[in-house]
């Protein structure tokens, strides 16, 4: 790569060596104030208390910006469906927006909008969540009104029918129009054969046709209510005065007595390798992926999730990592390599590889190379100064990303939804901090076993389909 210098010449610029320290200097000095201010969201209070009726509270403090967020999660996603109502948990999630007996249908998110915020909401298979960011003036009007449709949704059949149609054509844009969301459908699929992680959050077609209000309704009332939810608060807030708003706001909502924490059917042993090839003439560059069921973050005990976030960085979270740099740079046989670890679930979690080959290398020659650098490392061992500069970059990554309000708030919301406590999220940085290499390396020979897992080839027809396809 060239150096700093020519390439500024190359661009018709002169590196004057006194002005480039200063740029450096003052490169570095930008990088420490943008740390600094992260560091200190991190330092910033979170009060954590629990209301009467269930509801947990959390309040983070930042006065930055007069700005707050506004959260509330539900402790229910779409692996706790009823059988044959797949997509119901997000068909629920978009009639929240339909009004209360006193909001008329729309009228919530135009509030939001008169009072230059904004809104939405997002469902996965664990929680729900519905948020506004606001000025924080504006806090108890939101908290108002998301009070009232917790308890009080209502719609009829003139909202829901409609809506049934909106999720429908979402399911066509988001996913069935892009090959690559079919063919990761494709691959959680297989993965689990008993757990509804393997049932898609938007819900499959076929049964999304059948959903009726009826059905959304009785999902409300059966999850629904401040002993099954997460008050998250962020931003230009106090957090006496957010407790005393939510206890006067959300306080006299009753429990909801039927709530109950929904069974979910255990993966079984998974003993034996699984194989799917995904045909498809829309695909523009053919790849490989393997994906494995992997532990969750743990209350009290993160150390074998952070090994595993450190084995999936050093392995291919960057261009430097160990799949980039063999099969990309060195050996020229990928055009991209990776790995990732996703962690916050309540049941499992995942972990993933893929290699994308460079033209002339066939999907099984691509896999094969995947293989022999994934147990050249475990077996290697990992490189020391590798470790430490991804470490580096790990703990400055998770500390920039508490810089953001919403963020921060969503990192809350998300590890209380999936059953980790306040000091097991404000601990994570730590605990990647404590991650050794040997670690990684016996997480790594743990679950990196090819019996448990499941190895997709996304790819176009043989040339031979595609002309009888045509000629049709």
């Amino acid at each position: 790569m060239p150096d700093q210098a020519a390439a500024m010449q190359n661009r018709g610029m002169v590196a004057r060596p006194a002005l480039w320290r200063r740029v450096v200097a003052l490169a570095v000095l930008a990088g420490a104030a943008a740390l600094w201010a992260a560091t200190s969201a991190m330092a910033s209070p979170v009060t954590h208390s629990t209301l009467d009726n269930g509801l947990d509270v959390v309040v983070i403090e930042d006065r930055r910006a007069p700005v707050v967020v506004h959260m509330v999660w539900y402790r229910v996603g779409a692996a706790d469906e009823p059988p044959l109502k797949s997509g119901i948990a997000h068909f629920l999630e978009h009639l929240m927006f339909k009004g209360t007996d006193s909001m008329a249908p729309g009228e919530f998110s135009a509030v939001v909008e008169a009072n230059g915020g904004r809104d939405n909401a997002f469902t996965s298979w664990d929680y729900t969540g519905y948020f506004q960011r606001v000025a924080s003036d504006r806090l108890e009007l939101m908290m108002q009104m998301e009070a009232d449709r917790m308890a009080n949704l209502s719609f009829t059949e003139a909202e829901w029918l409609p809506e049934r149609a909106v999720i429908l054509e979402e399911r066509g844009q988001v996913l069935e129009s892009q090959v690559g969301r079919q063919f990761n459908e494709s691959i959680m699929a297989a993965l689990y054969k008993s757990h509804p992680y393997g049932i898609p959050i938007i819900g499959w077609r076929h049964e999304m046709e059948t959903l009726t209000g009826a059905d959304a309704m009785d999902f409300y009332r059966q999850h629904y209510g401040p002993n099954n939810a997460i008050l998250v608060i962020a931003g230009d807030v106090a957090a006496d005065e957010v407790l005393e708003k939510a206890q006067r706001i959300y306080g006299p909502i009753d429990p909801n007595p039927d709530v109950t924490r929904t069974a979910r059917p255990a993966e079984p042993p998974h003993l034996a390798e699984r194989r799917l090839v995904f045909e498809d003439p829309r695909v523009g560059t053919p790849y490989v992926s393997r994906m494995y069921k992997a532990p969750v973050r743990r209350a009290g005990d993160q150390q074998e999730a952070a090994a595993l976030q450190m084995l999936a960085a050093l392995l291919g979270g960057s261009s430097t990592s160990v799949l980039e740099r063999r099969l990309n740079f060195e050996e020229g046989i990928a055009l991209s390599a990776w790995a990732g670890y996703s962690g916050l679930a309540r049941d499992y979690g995942t972990f993933s590889l893929g290699i994308a080959p460079v033209d002339g290398v066939s999907l099984p020659e691509a896999e094969a190379a995947l293989d022999r650098v994934v147990a050249e490392f475990l077996e290697e061992g990992v490189d020391p100064d590798q470790f430490a500069r991804v470490q580096r970059q790990i703990r400055a990554s998770e500390i920039y990303a508490l810089d953001d309000v919403q963020g921060r708030a969503r990192q809350y919301g998300v590890g209380l939804s999936v059953g980790l406590g306040v000091a097991d999220i404000d601990g994570w940085i730590d605990a990647l901090d404590a991650v050794t290499p040997e670690q990684v390396i016996a997480a790594g020979q743990m679950l990196l076993d090819r019996r448990a897992s499941v190895t997709g080839y996304l790819t176009t027809p043989p040339a031979d389909d595609v002309e009888e396809e045509v000629s049709q």
